[in-house]
């Protein structure tokens, strides 16, 4: 069964069934023959052939750091529920936080013009991500970092943390920080500068001694926490640089004896499904990362149906949500 077969079924040229099939102009009646025979005979258009005649895939990589983390999956629902509506489909590629993967995977990606567009939710931009990605025969998007000179969607990483620990410093006396590798310019810079220059502005001296630095983990939080105990034993706030870290600063701090937030109050970022009911509820900061991978698909659709090369840069909100781990 091909299109010519449709068009002799449905008594229309095959250029009326090839223009029904691409959402070009077809009469009523026709169009109702078409999808009714089409339906009927299960009929399914050949994707090379539709490339072959557009030129288009209809596909679109998504390059991704790693697979299990609560922030990267809500932005590629938002990415894939966005791009289904535009009748595009999503390859995706896991780099478990590789960086020469991510630069490898976007080569592989723009090779024969294998999709039409690329969305790259990024941790870190070296000099060798910036060479690949000006070598691209295909628009990108970045997601999740903020780039010169380039489409991106991206948090307000700065404020969130800054906000965050300004209200947490109004009942505080020696706060400390869990961060990640500032190689990371959101997440990890921009997070540990907010946490710093709150804590500046609310006149408090930090040491060396106030800062960890970990991984993405609620083992690393457990393990960054003891710690932190250990060579500041009179700690009373803990800012995490995410929600999963900050589940483990509470379990450490439960086993070893420390009230939460009688004792000691913790925060975390990202609002996962855990925060509300984790014990106590976390206070944390609310990205609205769905929405983000959504803008973000949907700048892309832009860059790859109206030929726009003017880079887009979209700043989100956030929200921050007071729970029970905060006094």
């Amino acid at each position: 069964m091909d299109i010519n077969d449709i068009a002799r079924k449905a008594g229309v040229s095959r250029a009326t069934v090839s223009r029904y099939l691409n959402d070009g102009y077809v009469s009523k009646e026709k169009r109702e023959l078409i999808g009714r025979i089409i339906e009927e005979t299960g009929y399914v258009p050949s994707h090379q052939a539709q490339t072959l005649r557009t030129g288009k895939t209809k596909l679109v990589g998504v390059v991704i750091p790693k697979i299990n983390s609560h922030s990267v999956g809500r932005m590629v629902a938002g990415i894939t529920s966005m791009l289904a509506t535009r009748g595009y489909q999503v390859l995706l590629a896991t780099t478990d936080n590789d960086e020469s993967r991510e630069i490898e995977y976007l080569s592989i990606f723009s090779e024969r013009n294998q999709v039409d567009g690329i969305i790259l939710i990024a941790t870190v931009f070296t000099p060798a991500h910036r060479q690949a990605i000006e070598a691209l025969s295909v628009p990108i998007v970045v997601l999740g970092q903020q780039f010169k000179d380039m489409s991106c969607v991206y948090q307000d990483d700065y404020h969130a943390l800054y906000d965050i620990v300004r209200s947490c410093l109004e009942k505080a006396e020696n706060p400390v920080y869990i961060g990640v590798r500032e190689g990371d310019i959101a997440a990890g810079m921009m997070r540990r500068t907010a946490f710093a220059d709150a804590c500046a502005d609310a006149g408090m001296e930090l040491g060396a001694h106030a800062f960890e630095t970990g991984e993405f983990t609620a083992d690393s939080g457990y393990l960054c926490t003891e710690r932190l105990l250990a060579s500041h034993p009179g700690l009373d706030t803990i800012v995490c640089a995410n929600d999963d870290m900050a589940f483990g600063s509470l379990t450490c701090l439960r086993e070893y004896g420390r009230r939460i937030p009688e004792d000691v109050q913790v925060t975390g970022v990202g609002d996962g499904s855990l925060a509300s009911i984790s014990y106590p509820a976390l206070t944390t900061v609310h990205f609205f990362y769905r929405t983000s991978g959504e803008e973000a698909a949907r700048m892309l659709v832009s860059l790859i149906e109206e030929g726009e090369r003017v880079s887009k840069q979209l700043l989100m909100g956030y929200e921050i949500m007071v729970r029970a781990s905060t006094r």
